[in-house]
């Protein structure tokens, strides 16, 4: 089952990514840079915010010590008697507000603190819209309980009585509360000569309004630094990149064949000396690849030539030949030999001088396909067929493997044939005389996208490396070792030739000993690329020693 296909507008951005080294390197640059930026923020806000708070805690604990002087003073000046403890209290409480309220803190004074009462229950005054009981911290309170405490603060929230007529604190958000700092103090009030709690509240609505604006102050100028940062990488590597890019393209257009292509000096920078040396290179190489064109043109035309020159002289020895073979009977033993070996020669001379024609034609480019729709499985049987004869004189048996498998492929009939029936002469060339019967399988293979030959034989085999040699013109795998089908060593160079104007596959695998398999693979349709052949190139009875070589 075929996996499905991802969308190209999907694929488009990882391919960008890939491809891209400078939104690579503008991506990275950003992160690193909002990394610092990130740190530096973070570091700027907590050092202002901490000098916000030191600043504002040494205003508030100054006044706060100089507002409870002031009500201690006034408490020691007021008459002893005449006055009960509610009514002093609420009379202190009044001035101290009074001024509070004008300086935007809040004043709570509670007790009396040995009186073992909840805040709610104690005798208590505080400015309008406090909710004591939620702003002022526990700990603090239980600090006051006892008597002869020294003063302390802390960090609060101030907490906005919403059921009260009015709200002292207009900048609280909606749910009533700010940070803000609270100072405790003890009083001793003279009506009854017993300790109270004095607590002014300070609300941090200013600072953390400062704070706020501090950190969008920063927060947009991180904006703007990261936008300019991408915007000065961007047009710092676009200088080197572009130059890059420009090299990429016109070695691609030199790939391609254009090798007049050449790239713009300018300056007299490291990318203009490179832009020199690319250049120099591309002249070279313009210049050795036609001296190599000019030199394989030649050498075409010479095999050409030489070829079709030969033809004349080469039929009218054949005529010589065929006369002198005809009238062997009326030699001496010696001379009806010699004719015989004639025959012979002449007719591997006429096959080499054929071969030396087609590969001059593949050389050219001359070769084209007579398409059309092609059984190999009939094609392995007419040659077969054909090469029974060599084989029963080599002594060889050959098995063929699923031969009535319907095995269709687009392609050229007199070449497919071609391909294999020197796949099977090579392998009677090198089946192992009286060794495992039969001597050479030949096996079908077809799917949806392919079809497949696999010719086996278990003869001398192929040693590592020599797979990819076997292919090469006029090369052997044993020298020593005489042609049995009178091959002229271009046969498996020509069906190389074939498989590839096929777009097709041929290769090979063998082990020293254990034989060898080559493989043909044909696409079922000549404009699909193959991705895989139905058949394996490792042959199924190898052991597990044997490994694959393509």
């Amino acid at each position: 089952m075929r996996a499905p296909r991802v969308p190209s507008r999907l694929r488009r951005p990882p391919t960008f990514w890939r491809r891209s080294i400078q939104a690579r390197v503008v991506a990275s640059t950003l992160v690193l840079s909002a990394v610092v930026i990130c740190a530096v923020g973070w570091y700027l806000l907590r050092q202002t915010r901490d000098g916000l708070l030191e600043n504002r805690v040494d205003a508030v604990l100054a006044e706060s010590a100089s507002a409870t002087r002031d009500a201690q003073g006034r408490l020691q000046a007021a008459p002893v008697g005449g006055t009960d403890a509610a009514s002093q209290v609420q009379d202190l409480a009044r001035e101290i507000i009074g001024r509070a309220d004008t300086r935007g803190y809040q004043v709570v004074i509670t007790g009396p603190v040995d009186a073992g009462v909840p805040l709610s229950d104690a005798v208590a005054t505080y400015s309008a819209g406090l909710d004591v009981v939620a702003t002022l911290p526990t700990a603090l309170l239980d600090r006051m309980s006892t008597v002869g405490a020294g003063p302390a603060w802390t960090y609060t929230e101030v907490i906005s009585d919403r059921t009260g007529e009015t709200d002292v604190i207009s900048d609280q958000p909606e749910d009533g509360s700010v940070p803000g700092i609270v100072v405790a103090s003890q009083l001793r009030l003279p009506a009854d000569g017993r300790t109270y709690a004095l607590y002014v509240v300070y609300p941090l609505a200013e600072e953390q309004e400062t704070l706020g604006l501090v950190t969008q102050a920063l927060l947009t100028a991180a904006v703007l630094l990261l936008v300019l940062v991408a915007g000065i990488t961007w047009l710092v590597t676009r200088q080197v990149v572009t130059p890059v890019r420009l090299a990429r393209q016109v070695a691609e257009r030199l790939a391609a064949g254009r090798l007049q292509e050449r790239l713009r000096v300018t300056g007299e920078d490291d990318l203009a000396r490179l832009a020199t040396s690319f250049n120099q290179m591309a002249s070279n190489l313009q210049r050795q690849i036609r001296q190599l064109e000019e030199l394989s043109r030649v050498q075409r035309r010479f095999v050409s030539d030489v070829s079709h020159e030969l033809r004349t002289p080469l039929t009218t020895v054949r005529m010589a030949g065929d006369v002198l073979h005809d009238a062997r009977s009326s030699f001496d033993p010696g001379t009806a030999r010699a004719a015989e070996l004639l025959q012979t020669e002449l007719d591997r001379f006429e096959t080499l001088l054929a071969d030396l024609l087609e590969i001059s034609r593949f050389d050219a480019g001359a070769a084209v396909l007579d398409l059309e729709d092609v059984n190999v499985g009939d094609v392995v049987r007419r040659v077969v067929d054909s090469t029974r004869a060599l084989a029963e004189q080599r002594g060889v048996r050959i098995a063929v493997e699923d031969a009535d498998r319907p095995c269709l492929a687009e392609a050229d009939a007199r070449r497919v044939e071609r391909i294999v029936r020197n796949l099977v002469t090579n392998a009677i060339d090198h089946a192992a005389v009286g060794g495992r019967d039969p001597g050479i399988v030949i096996r079908l293979g077809v799917d949806e996208d392919a079809s497949a030959v696999a010719v086996r034989d278990y003869g001398i085999g192929l040693e590592p490396g020599e797979s990819a040699m076997v292919f090469n013109r006029f090369w052997r795998a044993d020298p020593a070792r005489a042609r049995t089908s009178g091959g002229t060593g271009l046969g498996l160079s020509i069906a190389l030739e074939d498989t590839h104007l096929h777009g097709g596959w041929l290769q090979a695998w063998g082990r020293p000993g254990r034989g060898a398999q080559f493989r043909l693979t044909l696409p079922r349709r000549s404009d699909h690329a193959l991705r895989r052949s139905p058949l394996p190139l490792q042959p199924d009875d190898a052991t597990d020693r044997d490994e694959v070589t393509a």
